[in-house]
C-alpha cells in the first residue's frame, strides 16, 4: 500500500492586507516547493494594531476579505485572468508559477466566533479552522458549517481542524505547573492586544467585539482547562 505524502499547511495568509497577485504567486510556488502538498490558511485579521498600521478600514475587512480570497483562487484555477474589484482589479494575468495541485491546492478559512464566517466558509466548499476557546460554542458553529456545506451541493461534511492550547507531561503537577503561567501570559496579551476595540467599535464586520473580548478578559488557564479550550496532563488525561 502507498502511504500517502505528509500535507504542508500554511499559517493564515491575509487578503485584507496583501494584494492577490502577490498572494497567488507565493502559493503557486511553495505548492511547487512542497511539490503539490500545500494547504492555505486564509483569515480576515481582528487586531486593531494591524487595521492602523496598514491604513485599512475595519469596516471593509469581510468585503476585503471576501474579494481578495475569490482573486486569489481564481488566479490559482484560470489563466489570463481579468477582474475588476472594489479593492484590486487587473487585466489578463496569468499567475505564475502555476499551481502543482490542479485546480489549486485546499483552502481552509480561520474562524473564532462569527457565524457569517463559518457559513461563508461551508457555502464556499471551504475547510474551517476554529479555536474553541468558548467551549462548547463552538458545536452551533460547526453545524451551521456543515448545514451551509451540504446546502451548497458539497459532498460529504467539509474539514474541521480545532486548535486546542495542549501540554503533556509525566504527571498531572508538573503539566500544571509549566501550562499555567504561558497560557495565563497568551490571555492577557490577546486582550492588550484588542484593547483599542473594546469600547465604541461598531461594525458589522465585527459584531459584539468589546464583548467577545471582555469575556477573553475573564478567561484563566484554569477555565480554559475547566471548559475543554486547552489540554493539560499526563497522555491518559489527555486522550481521555
Amino acid at each position: 500500500m502507498r502511504s500517502k505524502k505528509a500535507r504542508l499547511i500554511t499559517g493564515a495568509v491575509l487578503p485584507v492586507f496583501n494584494h492577490p497577485l502577490k498572494l497567488a504567486g507565493e502559493i503557486g510556488m511553495l505548492d511547487a516547493i512542497s511539490c503539490g502538498r500545500l494547504e492555505v490558511g486564509f483569515a480576515r485579521a481582528f487586531l486593531p494594531h494591524e487595521f492602523a498600521r496598514f491604513g485599512v478600514s475595519v469596516h471593509e475587512s469581510r468585503e476585503r476579505f471576501e474579494e481578495g480570497m475569490e482573486q486569489v483562487r481564481r488566479l490559482l484555477e484560470e489563466e489570463n485572468v481579468t477582474i475588476e474589484g472594489k479593492f484590486h482589479s487587473f487585466k489578463k494575468v496569468t499567475s505564475l508559477p502555476r499551481p502543482t495541485q490542479k485546480p489549486r491546492p485546499p483552502f481552509w478559512v480561520a474562524a473564532f466566533s462569527t457565524p457569517e464566517s463559518f457559513i461563508s466558509a461551508g457555502t464556499a466548499g471551504h475547510s474551517i479552522m476554529a479555536i474553541p476557546m468558548s467551549g462548547t460554542g463552538m458545536k452551533e458553529l460547526l453545524r451551521l458549517y456543515r448545514d451551509a456545506w451540504r446546502k451548497a451541493g458539497h459532498s460529504g461534511q467539509g474539514r474541521v481542524m480545532l486548535a486546542f492550547h495542549m501540554f503533556c507531561a509525566e504527571t498531572m503537577e508538573e503539566a500544571v505547573r509549566v501550562a499555567r503561567q504561558p497560557l495565563n501570559h497568551y490571555l492577557k496579551t490577546l486582550v492588550a492586544a484588542a484593547a483599542d476595540w473594546t469600547e465604541g467599535l461598531n461594525s458589522k464586520d465585527y459584531p459584539n467585539y468589546d464583548k467577545l473580548i471582555r469575556g477573553l478578559s475573564k478567561e484563566t488557564f484554569e477555565t480554559q482547562v475547566e471548559k475543554g479550550g486547552a489540554w493539560v496532563g499526563t497522555p491518559e488525561t489527555i486522550a481521555r
